[in-house]
């Protein structure tokens, strides 16, 4: 396995940090030529060893992405809203 130099380890932990674990991970993968499963596995664990290190470089808690999840359930009340309109008419 390809060793990563001072400056791609940067890059990867830049990415960490701004929460974009997918470009982490691509660019772990272009940098060591692991497969996706051991670059995800890594880059899990990178990030896991930074949050301890590092807590106040995250832009993002852990587990707190975005809004996603709310967008997702109203868009759902309103599909279920125009369901309910249509059968009862």
């Amino acid at each position: 396995m390809v060793q990563l130099s001072d400056q791609q380890r940067q890059q990867i932990e830049t990415a960490i940090f701004a929460g974009n674990k997918i470009e982490a991970i691509k660019l772990y993968r272009e940098g060591t030529g692991v497969g996706l499963a051991e670059a995800k596995q890594a880059v899990e664990k990178m990030e896991s060893d930074l949050r301890k290190a590092k807590p106040e470089k995250f832009t993002t808690p852990a587990g707190k992405k975005g809004c996603f999840g709310l967008v997702l359930a109203m868009v759902a009340m309103v599909i279920l809203a125009a369901i309910m309109k249509w059968i009862s008419s």
